[in-house]
């Protein structure tokens, strides 16, 4: 484990504040954007819908914000935009209007109570290829953490942190993470967008460096069946250029 090593520090922060807490230049980041298994499955935390605790989620439980203010304090617009945007939920108005309903007569206060309203919400016939939960307990989870604001500036504020030849290393584990990435690895990297018919570029684009798989790095098969959680992840790498050449 990395408490075996002497030289290493740790600090208990967010890493989009890590310009606050690292103030030189380094040669390689690796962000890990997973949530960590033990969490998972420590039913006391509230992520798991396999498992019945408080309906929390906080990964920093420093924070004030839980799974069960969002579940019941925000509005049916609020809940539906997080199901959209966050879990990519075909079923969200009828999961919101479960959950609306439900918390009109009693508080959800655990995630026994919001799987049993999701399974409620949800028509039979689509209730095939896994838990119809899966979406909306990563679309609260994602809210209550924050885990993509500010996704942009952080990547940028690693990016600038790097020593040239310095690299950048993210580790997603779902399709919003992995996009938000990948993009922000292609504006970082820049595109000429002269005429082609031009003899050499005029528009002085800007570029911090380049990315170095164009197609994200994936497990083996014999990785993903060592550790299920692993068939989802994915690697992206972009390295830093020297701004003075």
């Amino acid at each position: 484990t990395l408490t075996d090593y002497n030289f290493i520090t740790f600090i208990n922060a967010d890493f989009k504040s890590i310009k606050e807490h690292v103030n030189e230049k380094v040669d390689g980041i690796l962000l890990d954007l997973g949530v960590s298994s033990y969490q998972l499955d420590t039913p006391s935390r509230g992520f798991s819908y396999r498992f019945d605790g408080d309906l929390d989620m906080r990964m920093d439980r420093r924070e004030k914000l839980t799974a069960k203010d969002v579940v019941n304090n925000y509005s049916r617009d609020e809940l539906l935009k997080i199901l959209y945007t966050y879990g990519e939920e075909n079923y969200a108005k009828c999961i919101v209007d479960g959950i609306i309903a439900r918390r009109n007569v009693s508080p959800i206060n655990t995630t026994k109570d919001l799987t049993e309203t999701i399974y409620a919400s949800v028509p039979k016939k689509y209730q095939v290829g896994g838990s119809p939960c899966k979406k909306t307990f990563q679309a609260i989870r994602i809210e209550v953490n924050g885990e993509l604001s500010n996704l942009d500036t952080a990547l940028n504020d690693m990016i600038d942190m790097l020593n040239p030849g310095g690299r950048l290393c993210v580790l997603t584990f779902h399709s919003l993470e992995d996009r938000a990435v990948k993009n922000a690895m292609v504006d970082l990297q820049g595109k000429c967008t002269c005429p082609s018919e031009l003899p050499y570029c005029v528009c002085n684009y800007e570029s911090w460096g380049k990315i170095i798989n164009k197609k994200p790095i994936i497990a083996t098969q014999e990785e993903q069946e060592r550790n299920s959680r692993a068939k989802s992840a994915k690697v992206r790498v972009f390295e830093r250029l020297d701004k003075n050449t």
